[in-house]
């Protein structure tokens, strides 16, 4: 086995130690290993989506980081064909939820939902998707 070190802030290493204790691992590092290998294979399936999709992304970020709201409408605009509609809302703290309807190939949704994933500031992007019914 490989040892490896991470960082993580204080309140997502609290989390964490909750699920371990929860699910009643004997350690972080089996903890660490499962939810990696749940990370590949959900990313795994979501690369086998192939075609035409209906998808929603939701987007939770703080918009307190430099640049985020911007660079989350650069990106909207940038796929601004492929989006049905957009939905912004404030959680009353320091984060926002965005709810994006998209209508495109999974392809671009991919590369829409991979973008806004990399942005300083977003803390968590989920897709869900269906094919559309003619």
């Amino acid at each position: 086995m490989m040892r490896i070190s991470i960082s993580l802030p204080k309140k997502l290493l609290k989390d964490f130690d909750d699920v371990v204790l929860d699910r009643e691992y004997r350690s972080r590092s089996k903890g660490i290993r499962d939810a990696l290998k749940d990370y590949i294979i959900r990313t795994h399936e979501l690369n086998e989506i192939k075609g035409d999709q209906l998808g929603v992304l939701t987007v939770y970020y703080d918009f307190h980081y430099n640049r985020v709201l911007e660079d989350l409408k650069d990106i909207q605009q940038q796929f601004n064909q492929h989006i049905k509609t957009a939905l912004q809302l404030d959680t009353g703290r320091s984060h926002c939820l965005d709810v994006i309807v998209v209508e495109s190939d999974m392809e671009d949704i991919r590369n829409m939902m991979n973008k806004i994933q990399r942005l300083n500031g977003v803390e968590h992007v989920k897709l869900s998707t269906s094919s559309p019914v003619n």
